[in-house]
């Protein structure tokens, strides 16, 4: 027989979602998805970039950056970090792949290829518009060497630059030179000025030889560039080859091997050329 006066029981239980852990690490997880996410978005297309456009954007953040650390260095921070350090931290170099000795080296070869190409475009394009130089066009050859751009202005059969064993220019010549003076001036490169001869030698070499010959011949054209309106601070180099640098290797006597040369030097060899120059002598032996 049940007893109405025992005390009635009742068990409530209650039910955890997700276990004894709670559902709080979903919450993390997703977090932790969302941002894995954009890492590799952002790592994508950073992947997808150029380097100039990677250094555009470095560029960017740099520019708009709120605090500048340089400028805060030492001071009291912006932001009250609440008892925090106001001394930056030291977050090392840009995470972006630094360019190789060489391929810098291949750069700024590149660059300055492409200045002297433009150059070459502007001097055959001031050519072309000079009514002065109109008639002189076939003895102005202009080509890129290792040193820079070249000019040459050669000799024809016809119409020498020269008259054979002489350095005073032709009328024609020296028009050239004083055209050139003001296109060269405008460049900020440095020139050389290179004398040649054909291999014609002198009857009496002991007193005057070729290799005098093709020094005088590259003097008298700096001298006219000079008074043509070139800057004497820009002439690097005046130097005199005799025939050692032929023009047409297949007839040494021809007459377009009578010539002087004009580089424009790159900066490579005007370093070269100033280190040589500025080199200590050997010490006396003993």
């Amino acid at each position: 027989m049940e007893d109405k006066n025992r005390p009635i029981i009742v068990k409530r239980i209650k039910k955890v979602a997700g276990g004894h852990h709670g559902g709080s690490w979903k919450v993390a997880l997703a977090d932790f998805m969302t941002a894995m996410f954009a890492m590799f978005l952002v790592l994508w297309l950073v992947t997808a970039m150029d380097e100039k456009q990677r250094q555009g954007i470095a560029d960017y953040f740099r520019a708009h950056a709120v605090v500048d650390v340089e400028a805060t260095y030492g001071r009291p921070s912006l932001i009250d970090l609440e008892g925090g350090s106001d001394i930056p931290v030291e977050l090392g170099e840009s995470p972006q792949e630094p360019l190789s000795e060489d391929a810098i080296l291949e750069e700024a070869e590149r660059m300055q290829r492409e200045r002297l190409e433009a150059l070459q475009v502007e001097l055959e394009r001031a050519i072309e518009q000079s009514q002065a130089l109109e008639p002189y066009k076939d003895h102005l050859l202009l080509d890129i060497t290792p040193e820079g751009l070249r000019i040459q202005l050669v000799d024809r059969r016809n119409r020498p630059m020269f008259d054979l064993g002489s350095a005073v220019l032709r009328d024609y010549a020296d028009a050239i030179l004083r055209e050139l003076a003001q296109v060269i001036n405008n460049v900020p490169n440095k020139i050389s000025i290179a004398g040649h001869t054909d291999a014609v030698g002198f009857v009496d070499d002991r007193r005057y030889d070729n290799w005098e010959l093709s020094a005088d011949r590259a003097n008298a054209a700096r001298r006219t560039l000079l008074a043509g309106g070139t800057d004497a601070s820009r002439i690097a180099q005046v130097t005199g080859l005799a025939d050692t640098v032929l023009f047409d290797k297949e007839n040494p006597n021809n007459p377009i091997n009578r010539r002087i040369s004009i580089t424009v030097l790159n900066p490579e060899a005007e370093r070269a050329i100033s280190e040589r120059e500025g080199a200590r002598p050997f010490p006396p032996e003993g």
